[in-house]
């Protein structure tokens, strides 16, 4: 059995409310992840050419207000 595989087995013995609880948990966890990725691939200048895209579609009045 893989590592999950056991987690899937563990999560399907949960109660409701256990479940209720891990999703919530789940939910911040990934967020966390996500939030992590973003700061490293802004602080390695992955993401400067879409900024230097929006900069220049806003500077040739391609945006609106939102």
């Amino acid at each position: 059995m893989t590592k999950l595989e056991k987690i899937e087995q563990d999560i399907a013995s949960l109660t409701p409310g256990e479940v209720a609880k891990l999703a919530r948990w789940f939910a911040e966890f990934h967020a966390d992840v996500w939030d992590r990725q973003i700061a490293d691939d802004a602080n390695a200048g992955r993401l400067d050419n879409l900024a230097d895209q929006a900069l220049a579609s806003h500077h040739a009045g391609k945006t609106r207000p939102l």
